[in-house]
């Protein structure tokens, strides 16, 4: 006896799933979703350790703090390296811009260039994303819109760096030549933009 009824409760345990196959009830429900092309930049933060002669961001802007060398008035050296959280989930370009190809005048003029002297300051970015390092360089000999342009072929999600370099003397005649009195500004724009 006891051997048949392990055979009957086996017999039961396999009779189950053949029932509730006979009789299916199923619906299918496709779920679908579409992610839009985007990129995404931060407001940037200044890298611990990044400042040279850089009091750090005010807002958006980096104030150097002294210039120019003040017993020769060249230029003195000064560094910052600004991290953005970014995103960008499609291959796509950087675009890196300077308003004026370097530091010049802000009151515009271009006409005050004193023999000897300097009358805009030059300057090199380096960028580091993804799989992408390089730089990008202003001369500022000539005070124009300046830019370029960099494929990335895959998407890239983390942190875009950015680091800003006067060279100590810099200059747009000579290297350590003095530089003409007045505010000296620039604007750098960083996109991340289709190819």
């Amino acid at each position: 006896m006891r051997r048949l009824s392990l055979i009957l409760l086996a017999g039961a345990a396999f009779a189950s799933p053949a029932l509730a196959q006979s009789n299916p009830n199923t619906q299918s429900l496709p779920v679908t979703g579409s992610v839009p092309q985007l990129c995404s930049l931060q407001p940037g933060k200044i890298a611990p350790g990044g400042l040279n002669n850089i009091a750090g961001l005010d807002g958006d802007t980096l104030r150097i703090i002294q210039f120019v060398d003040p017993s020769t008035l060249s230029v003195r050296a000064a560094s910052a390296t600004i991290n953005f959280d970014a995103v960008c989930n499609f291959p796509h370009s950087v675009r890196i811009e300077s308003q004026n190809n370097g530091m010049w005048p802000v009151d515009g003029r271009v006409s005050d260039r004193p023999q000897g002297f300097a009358y805009a300051v030059p300057y090199v970015a380096d960028i580091s994303w993804g799989p992408i390092n390089t730089q990008f360089v202003t001369d500022a000999k000539v005070r124009a819109a300046n830019q370029q342009v960099i494929a990335v072929n895959d998407p890239v999600a983390g942190e875009f760096s950015l680091r800003i370099r006067i060279e100590d003397g810099a200059s747009n005649v000579e290297t350590r030549a003095p530089l003409v009195a007045g505010a000296y500004a620039d604007t750098v724009r960083i996109f991340l933009e289709p190819r």
